[in-house]
């Protein structure tokens, strides 16, 4: 990636440790959520489709869920081929963007800058990692839905710009993309969160 990108040199160090965070969480059996706003929040529901099916690897069940295979040859071997031809081993990751109807919910019934951390307080378990993505670092729901992660002891990793903003200071892990405009911003994060999961799906697949 920094070849390809030499200005993310400057995010090696942490892009490093949030690999190693995220690949330990998979390894504990816990799940990622991701969050963001407008391009940010198609950013997370990108990630999620890289990391739920095969990206650059094949990940068949058959090689890597074998116990699955397993259980599904017993009770529907009319299927099981079809199973195995299609399906892929996932690293579990829900986005939080998604959910029109809850969201407009705790928009309308509640706080609207609420609706990340009301699906973190109900979603979200110790060990497990919120994803946070802000070009500014300092999107209110975001901010909110990283405290209430901090509370459940959750671990952070903020993917910003420059600056890192406010999540910054309850993050775990900061990756801050060399940029301060939230286009330039959000041009580097696509490299960067790539990266992430292609380092996870090697960790686990390849």
């Amino acid at each position: 990636m920094i070849e390809r990108y030499p200005a993310l040199e400057i995010c090696h160090a942490d892009l490093i440790l949030a690999v190693k965070k995220i690949c330990e969480c998979f390894k504990r059996g816990n799940k990622i959520l991701i969050c963001g706003n407008g391009g940010s929040a198609s950013d997370s529901l990108h990630i999620v489709g890289e990391l739920m099916k095969g990206f650059i690897l094949p990940r068949k069940i058959e090689e890597f869920n074998k116990n699955f295979v397993e259980n599904a040859e017993k009770i529907f071997p009319d299927d099981i081929n079809y199973f195995k031809k299609n399906l892929q081993c996932a690293l579990p990751a829900i986005s939080l963007v998604s959910e029109t109807a809850l969201n407009t919910a705790v928009a309308n019934d509640t706080a609207a800058d609420l609706i990340f951390a009301q699906q973190v307080l109900g979603l979200g378990k110790r060990g497990d990692i919120l994803f946070a993505i802000s070009t500014s670092g300092n999107s209110q729901n975001v901010l909110y839905a990283a405290k209430v992660a901090k509370v459940l002891e959750l671990e952070v990793i903020s993917l910003t710009g420059s600056n890192g903003g406010k999540i910054k200071n309850i993050s775990d892990v900061t990756i801050c993309a060399p940029a301060n405009s939230a286009f330039t911003i959000q041009e580097f994060h696509l490299p960067i969160y790539h990266a992430v999961c292609i380092a996870a799906e090697n960790e686990f697949f390849g």
